[in-house]
Order: C-alpha cells, then sequence, then structure tokens
C-alpha cells in the first residue's frame, strides 16, 4: 500500500467546478440543491473541528491516555480513504470515510465512555451545519458511532475502514510520557512498537498490519494481551470489505 496521500483528493476544484472526468452539467457525488460537497480539506480545517478535535485530545491527556489528536485522527482518515481506494470503492465514499476518520474521536470531548456515540452525535450537528446531506451523514455517523471495538461493529463499508485504520494506529508517537512505559502497558506496548503500516493486497483481497516491535521495551504477548479484541475488531471490518486480516511482527506472520 502506498504512503497515505498528504490529503485525500477533493472532487471539485477551489472554483466548485466538477472534478476531472465528471461530465459538465452532471450531478456530482454529495451535492444539494447545486451547493459544492463538503469536503475532507473543508472539515479538517474548519475552526470548530478544530477545538473539538483538540479539546478531545486534551481531555484524554488528563486521565492518562495515549495521544488521539490531530496527528491520530489525521493518520486515521488518511488510512480510512486508502482503504476503500485500494479495495475498488469511488472517490466519494473514501472521502467520506476520511471525514468519518477524522471526526470519530471528538465525542472524548465529552467523555471516554461511549464517546463513539457521542461523537457521533456531535459530528452530525457539525456535518448539517456545513450542508452535507442526510444520505451522506447517516453513513458517516454510522461508522463514528461503531469505530470503538468493544461496542462497534462494520456496519456499512466507511465504518469497516474505520475501524482498520484506527486499530492500525499503534506507534511510540502516541505515548506522552515515555517515563511512564516501566508502569502502564498501553504506554509500553505502544512505545514498542517502532513501525506500524497497513497493507492492503487489492488482488490478493487481504489486508496485514505490520509491525516492527522492540522486544526489548515489550514482548509480543503484551500486545496480544491488551490488542486481541482490536485484532477481531479488525478481522470482523475486513470481512465486511469481502477481504482477510492478518498481523506481521517483526516478518513473522502470526494470524
Amino acid at each position: 500500500m502506498p504512503s497515505p496521500p498528504s490529503q485525500p483528493r477533493p472532487l471539485a476544484s477551489a472554483t466548485g467546478a466538477p472534478a476531472t472526468g465528471t461530465p459538465a452539467g452532471a450531478p456530482t457525488p454529495g451535492m444539494a440543491d447545486g451547493v459544492r460537497p463538503v469536503t475532507f480539506e473543508s472539515v479538517r480545517e474548519h475552526p470548530r473541528v478544530k477545538t473539538y478535535v483538540r479539546a478531545a485530545d486534551a481531555a484524554l491527556a488528563e486521565i492518562g491516555y495515549t495521544e488521539h489528536g490531530e496527528r491520530h485522527v489525521g493518520l486515521v482518515a488518511h488510512i480510512a480513504y486508502n482503504v476503500l481506494k485500494r479495495l475498488g470503492h469511488g472517490d466519494r465514499p473514501a472521502e467520506l470515510a476520511a471525514i468519518a476518520g477524522y471526526l470519530h474521536d471528538i465525542g472524548n470531548a465529552v467523555n471516554r465512555d461511549h464517546h463513539a456515540q457521542t461523537g457521533a452525535v456531535m459530528a452530525m450537528q457539525l456535518l448539517r451545519e456545513f450542508g452535507m446531506p442526510d444520505e451522506e451523514i447517516l453513513p458517516v455517523i454510522a461508522a463514528i458511532g461503531n469505530h470503538h471495538e468493544n461496542d462497534g461493529d462494520p456496519v456499512n463499508d466507511l465504518a469497516a475502514a474505520l475501524i482498520l485504520a484506527d486499530k492500525s494506529d499503534v506507534h511510540r508517537t502516541r505515548v506522552r510520557n515515555p517515563d511512564m512505559i516501566k508502569f502502564d502497558i498501553h504506554d509500553r506496548v505502544n512505545y514498542a512498537v517502532e513501525k506500524s503500516f497497513l497493507n492492503v493486497d487489492e488482488d490478493q483481497k487481504h489486508i496485514t498490519l505490520e509491525l516492527t516491535l522492540d522486544p526489548a521495551i515489550s514482548h509480543m504477548m503484551e500486545y496480544f494481551e491488551i490488542f486481541m479484541t482490536r485484532m477481531l475488531a479488525a478481522r470482523k471490518a475486513a470481512k465486511h470489505l469481502g477481504a482477510t486480516f492478518g498481523l506481521q511482527v517483526n516478518g513473522n506472520r502470526l494470524v
């Protein structure tokens, strides 16, 4: 899977003209009453969205959770976009997956418990204000409301892509205080991961989470101890997309 683009491609130019390949006068996916589609970039750059994302991350910092800010949601957005694109979905579904990915954790600004469902309601209000039509809002908020492994399911393609993207972000850059890795297993496992990469093989319809793990910091069994439910959620999400899922650690295929 190639490196994620700097941003998912918008479906319209800066002037609002249809993207290349759309016949003149033809309706553009996502347009409502002739209004330009809500793009990933417009969501990411909106001041209110920035405020929500930063507030959610600040709340989690207060209770000792790993980073859930602009780095995390930006990466999740790009991976979700690429998952759908590599598996043959269109530009607009991929962009909606990216939007869901960027907004998926804003519910943490309210409370960590049930943050997926809270975030879905918050996202619905934002996207309605931005002018997104209901037929696009509904799959986006369903994806957000189902992204958590403990109480969510891949109810649509966007949700499946979001689950895979979210669960693949395991990396030492998420650890806020490396001094705590001696005491907290979540920080220790994240800090031990030097590289993580979600590889999508569109020909074989197989998705592999490839990790480079420093065994001197955390043993492989610790990874499974805290992330088994995430891997099961990823397997279910891949199945929804007609693919299989596997895990590779330090070059060794495990599942």
